[in-house]
């Protein structure tokens, strides 16, 4: 058993409350006394698990993978070039580049430099993280990219020359913020950021968009569009298209709810589509939308979770002139949808097991629709596509299938397979096997494992079951080389569960577990476990659950709830003081998903499952491993230390690591990111293998 949480906390009363909580200077993020604690936390963590036995080559093999050259170099399609953001032993904080085409069909293409993050972190003595860019069509000439320090979500803009490759001395920069920024033309952004006292949300995101001119100060530049304090945030991005280039004003009122406006020569003019919708970007005109809930518009009746397309002039007039180009049944549900010149392509999520590509298509009036002959029986994504021709990038993976990469030329051509993945570990060992089980109000949830085909069915292989279940995010077979060669070569078996709360069957889905109904999440989870158990696949003592963010909040819950089905927890980037969520960094914006705990009638069912309330001196739980990063600016880091620090205050053990780096995630560069996930596994081979 490793060694205790910093022990003064052991004499600290544990009598906390929402009003009374001795451990709430943790929230202080870089105060001194904080940071001293994070790194005692951290030394005694990593004592135990870096000594370890498997350590060292559980480390090196997530290194190598991590830095590998036999990865694929994903290819962003711009003006004739291939772009790739890019890191490996030689460049630690990354590069962004770009290749030819004709250079990139080759197995080693040699790659042009744009920019080296390291280079510049060094010269700046800053620790930048890159975290993307906006090169302006159709001239593709000047850039706004987009730095981190540390990795949050908060970044500074700067302005870059695409020929010189450098940044331009006296062009564009933003300071650093939750910045919402686009290219309008080549001498104006729609700006939304830190403009200083009342320009943000309680979120913490923008609540004003601006027209801001090269040349001037951005204390002048032009109020297009305000919000309210208490909205999520506001903002403002032009779609370009090889037709005309549309801008679109938004305002998030919630998570869920978004009143959007078309500004068109200087005015803008509100969209009367549902607030709840989702929008998905215009196509030959057609405002392409998604209704949460069923919408009934121009003499039709759309249920929620279709694809609809509206006329974009017509509905500038206040007219719905409308094209159903998705309608999901009971276990199909609509994924993502990308463009290109001349097709949409819909990827249809498949009985919540596998994708299926479609492809519209929209000329003389008419839309017609056909299946794309992609790969079957997998997760298919698309990786990039270009607005000024018919070319696009996508992958395919399964579990135990490596990730390839393919690519169309137009929809009458072939697709090709351009890259592949290597098997960094041998998948024949292994089979994929689905279940459903029966949560408690009787509704059946499926799930997925890889387990060892020479496995026991008597409870005793390790079992890893990970979730998510928040916000209609959708878990979809992958294929993780790490995971394989660390934690299933080392005797593991996987589990998904495809809990509610989650997107994997549409709207309906997450909606069942949203707000009051959000148990049915954890309830959900409990149930596939317990179904675990009953297969045999694994026991109380070999089962371990993993979950981040809102999965951070399902692990924990249900371990306050039901510890005795589980032997480990990696609880990572979480949220668990449910009590004062909505007070910490962008926490306000989730009150749509959980509700708001100022509200008694919300507190009621809020409270019932926070974990940090929940915590109990007298009950006995598994030695839990919260991890979290310094930089973490979305979800606050105050959540896993005060939630470590209360445990080993009672006197029960945990691990706890934060990275000082990473942002909502786990490192910055693949150094990180490698220590950040073998100790991982580390910890449940320690705490889970006999």
């Amino acid at each position: 058993m490793m060694k205790q949480l910093t022990t003064g906390l052991l004499i600290m009363t544990i009598a906390a409350t929402a009003q009374n909580d001795p451990f709430q200077w943790l929230e202080e993020v870089d105060s001194e006394k904080a940071m001293a604690w994070v790194e005692q936390q951290n030394a005694d963590t990593l004592n135990v698990l870096t000594n370890y036995p498997k350590y060292k080559a559980v480390y090196e093999k997530t290194l190598e993978i991590l830095n590998s050259q036999e990865r694929i170099a994903y290819p962003g399609i711009r003006d004739g070039y291939y772009y790739n953001f890019w890191q490996d032993a030689e460049y630690p904080r990354g590069v962004w580049r770009r290749t030819t085409p004709t250079e990139y069909a080759k197995k080693n293409p040699e790659w042009e430099v744009m920019l080296d993050v390291a280079e510049l972190a060094e010269k700046e003595n800053e620790k930048w993280s890159y975290k993307g860019v906006d090169v302006l069509a159709p001239d593709f000439d000047v850039a706004l990219v987009k730095l981190s320090r540390g990795g949050g979500d908060a970044v500074v803009v700067r302005e870059f020359d695409m020929h010189k490759k450098a940044f331009i001395e006296n062009g564009f920069k933003l300071d650093e913020a939750k910045t919402r920024v686009s290219w309008l033309d080549r001498d104006t952004l729609l700006v939304g950021t830190d403009f200083g006292e009342g320009s943000l949300t309680s979120s913490g995101y923008p609540r004003q968009v601006k027209k801001w001119k090269r040349g001037t100060p951005l204390s002048e530049a032009e109020l297009i569009f305000e919000g309210e304090s208490s909205d999520v945030s506001v903002g403002a991005y032009v779609q370009r298209t090889a037709e005309r280039n549309y801008v679109m004003v938004y305002r998030g009122i919630s998570f869920y709810e978004s009143k959007y406006r078309a500004y068109e020569n200087g005015k803008l003019i509100p969209l009367d589509i549902p607030l709840t919708a989702d929008l998905s970007g215009i196509f030959k005109n057609h405002l392409l939308v998604t209704p949460k809930k069923e919408w009934n518009v121009a003499g039709k009746t759309i249920a929620a979770g279709s694809l609809v397309a509206l006329d974009y002039e017509a509905l500038l007039k206040g007219k719905h002139a409308v094209s159903i180009l998705f309608q999901p049944s009971e276990k199909d549900s609509l994924g993502d949808v990308s463009s290109t010149e001349n097709q949409l392509i819909v990827r249809i999520f498949k009985g919540g097991r596998f994708d299926e590509f479609e492809r519209h298509t929209f000329s003389n009036g008419k839309w017609a629709a056909e299946k794309i002959d992609a790969p079957e029986f997998g997760t298919l994504s698309v990786v990039s596509a270009d607005d000024y021709s018919d070319r696009f990038f996508f992958t395919h993976e399964s579990a135990l299938r490596a990730r390839a990469l393919y690519f169309s030329e137009k929809p009458e051509s072939e697709i090709v397979k351009m890259k592949s993945m290597p098997e960094f570990f041998d998948p024949s060992g292994f089979e994929v096997k689905l279940h459903e089980a029966v949560s408690k109000d009787g509704t059946k949830i499926p799930y997925s494992i890889v387990f060892p085909k020479s496995g026991k069915m008597d409870g005793s292989t390790p079992t890893l079951l990970y979730g998510y279940g928040g916000f209609e995010v959708s878990l979809r077979p992958f294929y993780s080389p790490v995971m394989g060669s660390t934690w299933l070569a080392n005797g593991g078996a996987f589990a998904v569960a495809n809990i509610r709360g989650g997107g994997e069957f549409g709207p309906a889905w997450h909606e069942a577990a949203r707000k009051e109904n959000k148990q049915k999440s954890y309830d959900d989870f409990i149930a596939v476990s317990e179904d675990l158990i009953k297969h045999g696949y694994a026991s109380p003592e070999t089962l371990g659950i993993q979950g981040g963010s809102n999965g951070g909040l399902l692990v924990g819950a249900v371990t306050m709830q039901r510890p005795d089905l589980f032997r480990a927890v990696v609880c990572e980037v979480p949220l668990l003081d449910m009590k004062r969520y909505h007070k910490l960094l962008a926490g306000a914006s989730w009150m749509a998903e959980y509700g708001d705990p100022d509200n008694p009638d919300e507190w009621a069912y809020i409270k019932k499952y926070s974990p940090y309330q929940k915590l109990s001196k007298d009950r006995k739980y598994p030695e839990i491993f919260f991890k979290t990063t310094t930089r973490d600016d979305r979800v606050h880091p105050g959540h896993a230390r005060k939630m470590a620090a209360k445990m080993a205050a009672m006197g029960h053990p945990v691990f706890y690591f934060e990275n000082t780096e990473g942002g909502h995630g786990a490192g910055v560069t693949n150094e990180q990111r490698a220590q950040s996930t073998a100790i991982s596994y580390v910890y449940l081979l320690k705490m889970l293998s006999k």
